[in-house]
């Protein structure tokens, strides 16, 4: 599978805010990063991803870290998903292919149909950048908690 391996450094990649502002990934050197991509706003496994990522978020900033959730969404369906469960992490839009350059757009199987889909991934990145650990094909209960642990142990 094409994309970034444990040890790459975070690219020079740009996203769309949720209030159509650009974000450069690179802009988070400095400080950890925990980018997560999700399939689809105001679903049932992406919103409670939503939800606990925006409940932990606090815990995550206390431990110097940031977290952006990643989607091929539109701002505007976004801004929507955000405002209907108050959510607090900040959500971008891909309308670049950066979900594609982490090779986290794969070919996915619903139903007997094929088609490509964001695989639930998330990515976390040291304060250097530098790519520290990968989680693929996520189960939503305990995630969250298990990406905090981890952005605690990178001290």
């Amino acid at each position: 599978m094409a994309g970034l391996e444990v040890g790459d450094m975070l690219p020079d990649a740009v996203l769309t805010a949720s209030d159509g502002a650009t974000i450069n990934l690179r802009d988070y050197v400095g400080k950890p990063l925990v980018l997560y991509f999700y399939p689809k706003d105001d679903t049932a496994g992406c919103t409670r991803e939503a939800q606990d990522f925006t409940a932990a978020l606090p815990d995550f900033h206390k431990a110097g870290a940031a977290v952006l959730g990643v989607s091929k969404d539109t701002p505007a369906k976004h801004r929507k998903f955000t405002d209907k469960y108050s959510l607090a992490v900040p959500l971008a839009s891909d309308e670049t292919g950066v979900i594609d350059a982490f090779g986290a757009w794969v070919p996915k199987v619903l139903y007997g149909r094929e088609y490509m889909g964001i695989d639930r991934s998330t990515w976390l990145f040291d304060a250097t950048g530098k790519l520290a650990r990968v989680w693929r094909k996520v189960k939503v209960p305990g995630h969250v908690e298990q990406v905090l642990s981890a952005v605690r142990e990178l001290g």
